[in-house]
């Protein structure tokens, strides 16, 4: 049977997808990525049918056209109560994945030709504390750093609270974390994140970015907005755009609101017409719009590091630096380097910025490059007849 696959979704969900295809490869399926090809196609969507633990194959096949940049999931499922999420009913609780298992995955997707691993989970911040063993999100940065040679490590959806003093530490002295941090708030004004059943408050999350700034020398912070949750007023509106105006993020993901069965927020009146929360979306990326451009002008005329993504045809030149992470945060443009490739790790100087979420740049040094192809670096990482704590 020749099959394909396509993930719809976020980060999460591509973690998900390659391990489907290991499976169905290792029962005799030919994978292919040309659908015309394909028997049977697979759609691994946002949704999920079930909430029970799934058995970690320890094994993922790569289908994606940047094997340099890869995502390692740390846990599944999520104990936050959010009103709007139907994250904890399709998914479950939250469960961590064991901390040898996950640096023994790390190491294969390092022998794979991984440069840039991302951190992702529904809340980085939560790894470990349904085990209890000692280990969290900084013991498990930490052994990732012993236990590899990753040059990149990036953290992606930390809720504020679990940005601890230890892990802000680890941050702010180890080049190889990246100074990046994607915390989501929703909101700003107090009553909604009320009635989202958010955990933090305008003025905690106002201390917590301030905090971050002050620990991470030159950090990049992303967020997700939430517009016309049920009962959003006007007032709440400008609220959360005189927030996002005060508080500078670098980068802003917002949605419109839409009910999920079987969540809290189902429940209550969704008395926000369409035509507002479509209004209020646009005057809120056209804000955000001028503050990255303005945050990003602060860092023209710097050198800064990058990652090459792609080259194209006539030898453009694709990259993205340390505070852009991939898919979400624009790219660097780069000249005066056909010959790089894909992969490597190279100091830019930032001359302008472009259609006000890109760099434009050229290059100063190659700092490392990737093999032809991927060499192992170590010992690979054996399979043992248990799937450990993968799905605990």
């Amino acid at each position: 049977m020749k099959f394909s696959l396509l993930t719809l979704g976020c980060d999460k969900n591509t973690v998900d997808s390659e391990r489907y295809v290991a499976q169905l490869t290792d029962s005799g399926a030919e994978f292919t990525t040309d659908l015309a090809e394909a028997e049977v196609i697979v759609v691994n969507t946002c949704g999920f049918i079930e909430d029970r633990p799934v058995i970690h194959p320890g094994v993922r096949l790569f289908t994606g056209d940047l094997p340099h940049v890869r995502y390692l999931k740390v846990s599944e499922g999520c104990d936050h109560g959010c009103a709007f999420c139907a994250i904890p009913l399709m998914r479950g609780r939250h469960r961590s994945f064991g901390l040898g298992e996950l640096v023994r995955e790390a190491q294969l997707l390092e022998a794979q030709g991984a440069v840039e691993v991302n951190l992702v989970a529904q809340d980085l911040a939560h790894y470990g504390r349904d085990v209890r063993d000692g280990n969290g999100l900084p013991e498990l940065l930490e052994a990732l750093l012993a236990e590899t040679t990753l040059p990149w490590l990036r953290l992606l959806y930390v809720y504020s609270a679990g940005l601890t003093p230890k892990l802000l530490e680890i941050m702010a002295r180890e080049p190889r974390v990246l100074p990046y941090v994607d915390m989501p708030i929703q909101h700003a004004s107090d009553d909604v994140l009320k009635r989202m059943r958010r955990p933090e408050r305008r003025q905690v999350i106002r201390e917590r970015v301030t905090h971050i700034r002050e620990v991470v020398p030159d950090v990049a912070i992303r967020t997700t907005c939430i517009v016309g949750f049920p009962g959003e007023t006007d007032e709440d509106f400008e609220l959360l755009l005189n927030f996002l105006e005060e508080t500078q993020f670098e980068r802003v993901g917002a949605f419109t609101y839409s009910a999920q069965e079987g969540t809290h927020a189902a429940a209550l009146a969704d008395d926000v017409p369409d035509a507002v929360k479509r209004e209020r979306l646009e005057r809120l990326n056209e804000l955000q719009r001028v503050v990255t451009a303005e945050r990003y002008e602060l860092r023209v005329g710097r050198v800064a590091r990058a990652i090459v993504d792609r080259v194209e045809a006539g030898g453009i030149v694709q990259a993205r630096t340390l505070w852009q992470a991939d898919d979400i945060d624009g790219v660097t443009r780069l000249a005066g380097a056909a010959a790089v490739r894909p992969g490597s790790l190279v100091d830019v100087a930032i001359e302008s910025v472009v259609d006000d979420y890109d760099f434009q740049t050229t290059l100063v040094r190659i700092i490392s490059a990737p093999p032809a192809k991927p060499t192992r670096v170590r010992a690979l990482p054996v399979l043992t007849a248990s799937a450990g704590s993968y799905g605990r």
